[in-house]
C-alpha cells in the first residue's frame, strides 16, 4: 500500500470506527461484534505505525491514553462554572417559578426539564471542531486540566461531526459511570483486595483525578453535555435548541429531557422522570429545571454561586427495611473472601433483593452489623444492593456478631491479609473456587481469548476433573470436552462437538499469543492489562520476567529511597538524635545560673560535637544511598521499564508469583508444552550495561522514517551505546530524533516541552563519531488566541 492509498484507507477507517463508536456508546444499537471492531482498529493502528504522518489527534487509536502526567495543570474558566441550588419539595419548585416570573416583570417563561445525573461537572473546549481542552469545575473559577483523561472517554468526540464547526464551543456537562460499569469496577476493586467505591460519582471523580490516562481508559466512563460557556460561530436561542445542536454535532446529550410550557408541566415532567429513573443506564438523583429562553439568562442573573434561571429538584433515595438472615462468604478468582448479607426478600428500585454485599470485615465492624439485625438497604448506583445502616433500636438480644472465617470456606485452606489490604484472601493455590474463576480470567477476551470457556463451562471443567489448572486446557481431549455435561445428572446437556472445536481452535491461537496477554492471563495479583503490557515490552519471555533484574531493582529502589530519606541529615522525618538533645538542653538553659547553667552548657557543647559527628556519618551514608539510587534507576531505565508505573507493589507481586510453587509449575509446564510467549525486548547481546557507553544517561524518542536505517536499527544503535529509547516524549526526554514523515503529535509535544530535536545527519554524527549533537532548537508552541466571552453557562 503506497502513501496515498494508506491515507484514503486510514480516513475511511476513522470514519467507520467513529460511526461504530457512536452506534455502540450513544445509540445502543451496535452493528458489528467487538472482534470485528477490534480488527478495524488494529488495521488503522498498523497504517498509522507504518505512516506516522497519517496519525491524527482525533484518531480512534488515540483513546487508549498517553503517558502518565506528573501533575494536573490548572484551567481558568473565562465563564464561571456555577453549581445549582437544590430543592426537595414540590412547593419549592413553585417558589422558583414565582421568583423567575417576578424577575421577568410577570412574564411566564417556558422551561426545559432534564434528568439530574449524579456525575462530575466538566467543560470540553472545541476549537474549529477539534477537542483541545477539558477541565473540571474546581472552585467554579479554576479547575484541573483533564484533557488527557477526557480523550479516553468513548462518547466524547475528538472532532465534532460537522463540515462547518463553530469557531469555539465550550460544552459543559457531567462525566459519570453507568450502572453496569460501576458494578464491574467495584468487582475488580474487591478482587484486587481494595476497598470498593461508595457510589458511581465517587468512582467517576476518582477516575478523573488519576494521573495515568491509560488507567482511566480502562474504566467505563461516559458523559452527557447540556450547557455551554463561550461560543463563537453558534448561538442557539433556547436550551432545547442547545441540546438539539449538541446532538447534531455528535455530542452526547441527556436522554428523557422535555420542553414544558408552564410549571404544571414541569411538575409532571419531574414525576415522569422519577417513574423512568430505573430505565436509564446511569444513576439519576433528581431533575434539573431550566428557563428555556437563553436570552433571558443575563437578565435573570445569578447569586454568588448559582444561576437564577435554573434549579435542581432532588429525589429522596430509595431504601427498604428487611431482616439480615445470615452472612455467607464468597471466594473470588484472586482468593478474596467477600462477606454477603442473605436477606429476607424485599422489593427495592423495581427488583426483589435477596442478597447484598458487605464488602469486607472492616465494613461489618464499622456498621456493627449482626446476623438477625433489622437493616436498611439501598442500591449503590442503583446496581449493587448495600446495607446502609442497622436499626439497633429494634434489637432483641438474639442477634449474633459475625466474624470472618479463619479457613477458606471453599477449600479449608489458610487465609491471610496482605499488607495495605483490607480483604482476607485464601492462600491455597489449589482452591476450587479460585480455580474456576481463574480459568474464566485465563480464557477471557482480553487475556488468551479462548472462545467457549467461561462461566458454567469453567465450573463444570473443574467439577468433572478435566481441568485442575488452566494450563490443563492445552492437553485436553476434544472428545471428552465435547461430552462435558453442563447440566445435572437428571437433565444432561452436552457441550457438543462444535463448541469443542471452537475451543480447540482458540487454544491453537493462544499458544502464539504475545507475552503481555500471557502475563495478564496468569492472574498475578496487581498485574492487569496495562501493567502486563509495560512489563512485557521490556522482557523477552516469562523466564526473563521471573528473573528480571529490572523488577528486582524497582523493589530495591523503594528501599534505597527510604534509606536515603532516613540517612539525610536534614530530614524532618528522621531527625538527628544529637540535634534533638541539644535543642532540649538549650531550652532548659533559660533561667538557670551557677553550676546548673555550667552543666547544661557543657552538655550542649558535647551534644554539638556529637551532632557534627552524627551529621558526618549520615552524610557519608546518605551519599552512598543516593549513589545506589542512581545505579538502580539506571538499571530500570536501561531495561525500558517505566519504574514510576511498575512500582514496588507490582514488582513484589510478580516476584512472589514466580517464586511460589504455582509460578514454578507454570514455567515448567509451559516448557513441557513448548509454549514460549515472546515479549518486546531483544537479546541482551550488544546492549551496553546500565551507566556505560557514550550515550549513557540520555533518553531518545524516534519519529518518522530514516533513510540510512530502520527505526528498530536506530533504537538498537542507541541501546548499544548505553542510551534509552522510549515511546513517548516527556520532560525527561533528552532528544527527539526526526526523520521523514514525522508524527505531528510528537514534534508538537517536543516543541511544547522544549525538547531538542536531531535530524538524521546530526543523529548519525552522534552515533558514528561521538560528537556532541547540534540539535534543532525546539520552539515553544504559541498559545492559541482565546476568543472573547460570549454566553453564560
Amino acid at each position: 500500500m503506497d502513501h496515498a492509498a494508506a491515507g484514503r484507507r486510514a480516513q475511511a477507517l476513522r470514519e467507520d470506527l467513529d460511526r461504530h463508536n457512536r452506534l455502540y456508546y450513544m445509540e445502543a444499537r451496535p452493528e458489528i461484534t467487538d472482534r470485528e471492531y477490534d480488527a478495524l482498529l488494529s488495521e488503522l493502528r498498523e497504517i498509522e505505525a507504518r505512516f506516522p504522518d497519517l496519525a491524527t489527534p482525533d484518531s480512534p487509536t488515540q483513546r487508549v491514553g498517553g503517558e502518565p502526567l506528573a501533575e494536573f495543570r490548572h484551567v481558568r474558566h473565562a465563564v464561571p462554572m456555577m453549581s445549582l441550588d437544590n430543592t426537595y419539595r414540590r412547593e419549592e419548585v413553585a417558589e422558583f417559578d414565582a421568583r423567575v416570573r417576578k424577575l421577568l416583570g410577570g412574564a411566564a417563561p417556558d422551561y426545559v426539564v432534564e434528568p439530574k445525573i449524579d456525575g462530575v461537572a466538566v467543560t470540553l473546549t472545541y476549537e474549529r471542531g477539534a477537542l483541545t481542552l477539558a477541565g473540571t469545575r474546581g472552585d467554579g473559577v479554576t479547575g484541573d486540566d483533564i484533557t488527557a483523561n477526557a480523550r479516553t472517554i468513548r462518547v466524547v468526540p475528538l472532532k465534532l461531526r460537522t463540515a462547518h464547526p463553530p469557531t469555539l464551543l465550550e460544552a459543559r456537562g457531567e462525566v459519570y459511570l453507568g450502572k453496569e460499569g460501576f458494578a464491574r469496577l467495584n468487582e475488580r476493586q474487591q478482587e484486587s483486595g481494595l476497598a470498593p467505591f461508595a457510589n458511581p460519582r465517587n468512582a467517576a471523580a476518582g477516575s478523573l483525578k488519576l494521573l495515568d490516562p491509560r488507567i482511566v481508559a480502562a474504566r467505563p466512563l461516559s458523559a452527557v453535555l447540556y450547557g455551554a460557556g463561550r461560543m463563537e460561530g453558534m448561538s442557539p436561542g433556547t436550551q432545547a435548541g442547545l441540546i438539539e445542536s449538541f446532538a447534531a454535532l455528535g455530542l452526547p446529550t441527556p436522554p428523557g429531557w422535555r420542553r414544558c410550557a408552564d410549571i404544571g408541566e414541569v411538575l409532571a415532567a419531574i414525576d415522569a422522570l422519577f417513574a423512568q429513573r430505573h430505565g436509564f443506564p446511569f444513576q439519576i438523583d433528581g431533575a434539573v429545571i431550566k428557563v428555556n429562553d437563553r436570552s433571558l439568562y443575563e437578565r435573570l442573573g445569578a447569586t454568588a454561586k448559582s444561576p437564577r434561571w435554573a434549579v435542581a429538584y432532588k429525589y429522596e433515595p430509595e431504601r427498604a427495611e428487611t431482616t439480615l438472615r445470615d452472612i455467607t462468604v464468597q471466594v473470588g478468582r484472586t482468593g478474596v473472601l467477600t462477606p454477603v448479607a442473605e436477606l429476607e426478600p424485599v422489593t427495592l428500585a423495581g427488583s426483589t433483593i435477596r442478597r447484598a454485599t458487605l464488602h469486607n470485615e472492616d465494613e461489618i465492624r464499622r456498621k456493627d452489623i449482626r446476623v438477625g439485625d433489622c437493616v436498611v438497604i439501598e442500591k449503590a448506583g442503583e446496581v449493587i444492593p448495600a446495607v446502609v445502616r442497622v436499626l439497633t433500636e429494634r434489637r432483641t438480644g438474639a442477634e449474633k456478631p459475625f466474624a470472618m472465617p479463619t479457613a477458606c470456606p471453599a477449600c479449608g485452606g489458610p487465609v491471610g491479609r496482605r499488607e495495605n489490604e483490607v480483604a482476607l484472601r485464601c492462600e491455597s493455590l489449589l482452591c476450587p473456587s479460585q480455580g474456576a474463576r481463574l480459568l474464566d480470567h485465563f480464557a477471557a477476551r482480553d487475556a488468551l481469548d479462548i472462545e467457549g470457556v467461561g462461566g458454567i463451562v469453567s465450573e463444570k471443567l473443574f467439577e468433572s476433573g478435566l481441568v485442575g489448572d488452566p494450563l490443563d486446557l492445552f492437553g485436553i481431549d476434544a472428545g471428552r470436552l465435547a461430552g462435558l455435561n453442563l447440566g445435572t445428572e437428571k437433565e444432561k446437556r452436552r457441550f457438543g462437538e462444535k463448541n469443542a472445536a471452537r475451543v480447540m481452535e482458540s487454544l491453537g491461537r493462544a499458544q502464539s499469543m504475545p507475552l503481555a496477554r500471557w502475563l495478564h492471563a496468569l492472574g498475578i495479583p496487581n498485574v492487569g492489562k496495562t501493567i502486563a503490557r509495560l512489563v512485557a515490552a521490556c522482557h523477552r519471555d516469562l523466564e526473563d520476567v521471573a528473573s528480571s533484574a529490572a523488577l528486582a531493582a524497582v523493589l530495591e529502589l523503594d528501599e534505597a529511597n527510604e534509606a536515603a530519606l532516613r540517612e539525610n541529615p536534614n530530614s524532618r522525618t528522621h531527625p538527628l538524635e544529637a540535634a534533638a538533645r541539644r535543642k532540649a538542653l538549650e531550652a532548659a538553659l533559660a533561667g538557670t545560673a551557677g553550676d546548673e547553667r555550667d552543666r547544661l552548657q557543657a552538655g550542649i557543647e558535647a551534644a554539638r560535637r556529637e551532632e557534627r559527628e552524627e551529621r558526618s556519618r549520615r552524610e557519608t551514608r546518605h551519599a552512598a544511598c543516593l549513589e545506589r539510587v542512581r545505579e538502580l534507576e539506571a538499571v530500570i531505565g536501561q531495561s525500558g521499564l517505566k519504574g514510576g508505573e511498575v512500582g514496588p507493589v507490582v514488582s513484589r507481586s510478580i516476584a512472589e508469583f514466580f517464586g511460589s510453587p504455582r509460578g514454578v509449575a507454570v514455567l515448567r509446564r509451559l516448557a513441557e508444552l513448548g509454549i514460549r510467549p515472546e515479549g518486546g525486548r531483544g537479546a541482551d547481546a550488544g546492549v551496553a550495561a546500565a551507566g556505560e557507553g557514550p550515550l549513557s544517561g540520555l533518553t531518545f524518542v524516534l519519529t518518522g522514517t530514516l533513510d540510512s536505517m530502520t527505526r528498530d536499527e536506530a533504537a538498537a544503535a542507541i541501546r548499544e551505546r548505553g542510551g534509552v529509547v522510549v515511546a513517548a516524549i516527556s520532560g525527561a526526554t533528552s532528544y527527539l530524533v526526526v526523520g521523514q514523515n514525522t508524527g505531528a503529535r510528537k514534534t508538537a509535544r517536543a516543541a511544547e516541552l522544549a525538547v531538542p530535536t536531531l535530524d538524521e545527519t546530526a543523529f548519525r554524527r552522534l552515533l558514528e563519531a561521538g560528537e556532541s549533537p547540534t540539535p534543532v532548537a525546539a520552539k515553544p508552541k504559541p498559545a492559541p488566541a482565546r476568543p472573547r466571552q460570549q454566553e453564560l453557562f
